[in-house]
């Protein structure tokens, strides 16, 4: 019988190539060696001759648990096209955004996806087609970075008041739009795969806490509240099996991502979860929006966090978007919480640092995302210079990074 022979693999990082090991413990019974560092690759078998495997019954490596940072850049590709000026917060030009994201320790870049946004009556934020994800997908994957795609299933935006069918789809119904999301999803994820741009994460929806493709614009068909009846919840799931069934198709490797974003109600956020535990929706994990200025305090969503985890649905949680201000209330704010980080760059930092420490409380989050950090009126030229969103990364002023960008990283 050959003799077992453990190595225990310390990790400082992880990417899609390959582990870096700073040091190998090689036990053998009580005896413990210590061997420099190796490489392992994608399947974690190569050991550079640095010691003999000959004998080796198995290998274990224990590796710390890796995390997802970074933030939502769908409306990079237009700055850039009106000529924003992105700057470092010393005021050096930067000349490749996502480039430089990745130097300040992000992993992971998400992109929204419409089905038709030539249909949306917002034509300057709602530009991302199939073709414009694609070119911005396949940036992300060059770079070395995750792409999460997150498809809207919508002509404009989806989200927990707007879940709209796209105007192609108006007529199907049953088992034909259950059929429509399949093959939709299906083409969308096999045109970015051949084009280098496959997803690492997909999210089947987007905040899709009361459903998703509800029924004629303006009326309330097929709306998922609590209350609603069984046939509307298994209208929902089953679009969600189909999604899901395109993305194990052909990405069989990519995380499917639940989005909602309840989390100032946790006792709806766990129902909804519960039904898709009921219904064995196939998906690997839970996706969640928090901005304080509408759902609440940190503490609110720790509790939040909380009554998830006591579940126990064995899914990792990530927070696929948050924000904060930096200079002004955000437009629709419900709960000011200027008191304790007031709208500043230093108080956008210190949200952020707290943000992080009440993350990191809890083993089962996995992954946070800064929604719409790109957002720079500095030197753009068209529609985008006016109206600008604050809660993003960017001096709009200057095009300075801000503070919060660089310390977002210490997530991982």
């Amino acid at each position: 019988m050959k003799r077992l022979l453990t190595i225990l693999l310390l990790a400082a990082g992880l990417t899609a190539l390959s582990l870096q090991a700073q040091t190998l413990y090689v036990c053998r019974g009580a005896d413990v060696e210590t061997v420099s560092a190796v490489d392992f690759g994608q399947n974690g078998a190569v050991l550079n001759g640095t010691i003999d495997t000959s004998g080796i019954d198995s290998i274990t490596t224990n590796v710390p648990r890796l995390r997802f940072v970074g933030g939502d850049i769908s409306m990079l590709a237009k700055y850039e096209a009106q000529h924003a000026a992105y700057k470092t917060k010393d005021g050096q030009g930067i000349a490749d955004l996502i480039a430089f994201l990745r130097q300040q320790g992000w992993n992971t870049l998400r992109v929204r996806l419409f089905v038709d946004p030539t249909q949306s009556s917002d034509q300057k934020q709602v530009v991302q087609d199939l073709d414009y994800v694609t070119a911005l997908g396949r940036r992300i994957k060059q770079a070395g970075m995750l792409f999460m795609l997150d498809f809207h299933y919508s002509d404009t935006w989806a989200d927990p008041a707007n879940q709209w069918t796209p105007a192609a789809w108006a007529a199907l119904t049953g088992d034909e739009l259950a059929t429509q999301v399949y093959e939709y999803t299906r083409h969308c994820l096999d045109h970015l795969a051949k084009a280098g741009a496959a997803p690492d994460f997909i999210q089947t929806g987007n905040e899709i806490s009361y459903g998703m493709l509800w029924g004629p614009t303006g009326t309330s068909t097929y709306i998922c509240t609590p209350d609603a009846d069984e046939a509307t919840w298994n209208r929902l799931t089953t679009l969600l099996h189909q999604a899901g069934r395109a993305c194990r198709e052909v990405v069989p490797r990519a995380q499917i991502v639940i989005h909602t974003e309840r989390a100032s109600d946790p006792a709806t956020l766990t129902a909804f979860y519960d039904r898709m535990k009921a219904a064995a929706v196939d998906y690997d994990v839970i996706g969640l929006s928090y901005y304080s200025y509408y759902h609440g305090s940190l503490t609110t969503l720790d509790e939040a966090l909380n009554a998830i985890e006591a579940r126990a649905y064995g899914k990792p949680i990530q927070i696929v978007e948050t924000g904060y201000p930096a200079n002004w209330g955000a437009p629709g704010t419900t709960f000011d919480y200027s008191d304790t980080y007031p709208y500043t760059e230093a108080g956008q930092q210190l949200f952020v640092a707290d943000l992080i420490s009440l993350l990191k409380r809890h083993k089962t989050v996995s992954g946070l995302l800064w929604w719409y950090p790109e957002a720079n009126a500095c030197g753009a030229t068209g529609d985008l210079k006016s109206g600008w969103y604050n809660v993003g990364l960017f001096n709009n002023s200057n095009g300075r990074a801000l503070p919060a960008l660089y310390d977002l990283g210490s997530f991982k």
